[in-house]
Parts: C-alpha cells; sequence; structure tokens
C-alpha cells in the first residue's frame, strides 16, 4: 500500500506525530529504531506542559501509548534509504519498503564523543553517554561528567544520588545551566564544578582509574559521562537531497517544510535554535498538519 504519511524516528516528535497524523486520517507508518529515543536516557523532566515532574522513559511510554491509541502503526525497524519516484517517496528499512505521499524526518541526534585518548577504549567500562542507564552502576564510587549545558548539570544531580562524589568538568569559566538547576547543583555538596578544565586522556587498566588533565595534573576516577551536546543524524536526508546547515541539521520552515515537496521535517535534527522534546513534539504536530493538507491538495487554504 502507498501510506499519506511515513515518519521517520520514534522520538517525542515522531511519536507526536504518529498520533496527530493518525487523527487526522492520514494513513501512517512510524519507523523507529529506539522507540522513545533519547528523552528514555534522561532521568526527569521537568518542563513538559501538565507533568510537574517525570521520567524520560514514563514520558516516552505515554508518548507511544497515545499514539497507538489513537490507531498509529509502529515498526521497530532502522531505514536504511529513502529515494525519491515521482511524487512518492521509497523508504527501505531493515525488514521492509514502504512508500509514501509525504514524509517526515525526525532523526534525532546522537551524543558527540570528547575525542580524547581512552575514550574509546573504556566505552561500557567506565565511560559512558547516559547517566540514566549507567548510574546506579558508580555507587560510592567517584565520578565526573564533562559539560558546561544544562543537561551536564541535571546529570550530575541524577549521579549525586548514587557516587560518592561528582566533577563536573567545564571548558570555560561558566555554566549555561538553567538557573534552577545551576542553583541545585550549587546547593549539593557532593557535586563540585571545576571551571577552565579540560580533559587530555582518560586512564585505566580493566576500566576507568583516573583521568589526566591539560596541564598534566591527574585525579582518579571510576566513572566519566559525557554531556558534550550531540550530532544530528541527517545522512539519509542529505542523501535524498534535503537542505541542510552548515551543522548538518535540516532547514525547516514554519510549517516543519523542507526543500523537497512533502517532506517535512520536526526536532532535534532540525535548525531551531531552541531544542527542547516540547518543541520538537509542536514542530512534528505541524508537520502531520501541513501533510494532511498537502495530501488533499489544497495547500492549507
Amino acid at each position: 500500500m502507498t501510506y499519506d504519511f511515513i515518519i521517520i524516528g520514534g522520538g517525542c516528535s515522531g511519536l507526536s506525530a504518529a498520533m496527530y497524523g493518525t487523527r487526522l486520517g492520514l494513513t501512517t507508518l512510524t519507523l523507529t529504531e529506539l522507540p522513545g529515543g533519547l528523552i528514555t536516557t534522561t532521568h526527569l523532566v521537568e518542563n513538559w506542559p501538565g507533568e510537574k515532574s517525570i521520567s524520560g522513559p514514563d514520558l516516552a511510554m505515554k508518548l507511544y501509548d497515545h499514539a497507538l491509541a489513537s490507531g498509529a502503526e509502529i515498526k521497530n525497524e532502522k531505514v536504511v534509504d529513502v529515494v525519491r519516484e515521482g511524487e512518492l517517496y521509497k523508504v527501505k528499512g531493515t525488514s521492509g519498503e514502504y512508500e509514501g505521499k509525504t514524509l517526515l524526518i525526525a532523526t534525532g541526534t546522537k551524543h558527540r564523543k570528547l575525542g580524547v585518548p581512552g575514550e574509546a577504549e573504556f566505552e561500557n567500562k567506565g565511560v559512558s553517554y547516559c547517566a540514566l542507564c549507567d548510574g546506579a552502576f558508580f555507587k560510592e564510587k567517584v565520578v565526573c561528567i564533562v559539560g558546561g549545558g544544562d543537561s551536564a548539570a541535571k546529570e550530575s544531580l541524577f549521579l549525586s544520588e548514587h557516587a560518592a562524589k561528582v566533577y563536573i568538568i567545564v571548558r570555560k569559566d561558566f555554566m549555561r545551566a538553567e538557573p534552577l538547576n545551576a542553583k541545585r547543583v550549587e546547593e549539593n555538596e557532593k557535586v563540585e564544578v571545576l571551571y577552565e578544565t579540560e580533559i587530555e586522556e582518560i586512564l585505566g587498566g580493566e576500566s576507568v582509574e583516573k583521568i589526566r588533565l591539560k596541564g598534566g595534573k591527574e585525579m582518579e576516577m571510576q566513572g566519566v559521562f559525557m554531556a558534550i551536546g550531540h550530532d544530528a543524524q541527517t545522512a539519509l536526508a542529505e542523501k535524498l537531497g534535503v537542505e541542510l546547515t552548515d551543522h548538518k541539521e535540516i532547514k525547516i520552515n514554519r510549517r516543519s517544510e523542507t526543500n523537497l515537496p512533502g517532506v517535512f521535517a520536526a526536532g532535534d535534527c532540525c535548525d531551531t535554535e531552541f531544542k527542547q522534546a516540547i518543541t520538537g513534539s509542536s514542530e512534528a504536530v505541524t508537520a502531520s498538519y501541513h501533510a494532511y493538507h498537502f495530501c488533499r491538495g489544497d495547500g492549507g487554504f
């Protein structure tokens, strides 16, 4: 069959589009390698309207259940290729091939690597990119988290619930955390911020044992967590001919449209300045609405 709307990605954006597209009466297919997306690696979400505080996995499950309750079709399948054939888009997954009249790219991001010696060697042996996933393994140990943004602040607070000591390694002389989280970090006796500090090398034997800082100082450390941002996963979009920025993010307008007819994008893979779960969901719902009008051929007016 030919779907009206194919969604690539099953994070907050993709699941929101799955729910909304189905409600609009579009035959909608969602293909996702990781149901829930990166929000599932977040300890607590406290800025989702209507939820004062909810874990990332719980929020993802609510979105997933809502999409299914709306009648959405969701396949746990990695997309490996997308091509345009006439007025349709052919999507090739690991288990099948599908065609759609419109397409939403909501492929999100992947964790950025620090790129220092020892990082790759000790991945999953003390080096982690997910505090929620691995924090419990560092009970009463000394750990650090690398990053100067809000994610680093929030993840340090979660790690402090398990570790004996948490250092935040910040390259600059300030953090960009939300004021509330910055205050929580300041008041947490287990957390210490090291400003104007950079890791030069991660050292150890069977697992991480210490870090060497630029300047030569070494610190004993059993865990190193990375929170230095994300890179947009847009290789499929680029191959299709979707216009990207210099940072490899998808260019969209206020309708969540790309430069290709019938191709929309939403979420962290896009060039919007403010990236949050709620803004990605908003972009996805906007895309669903305009995909609906695209399929009707009325231009949305």
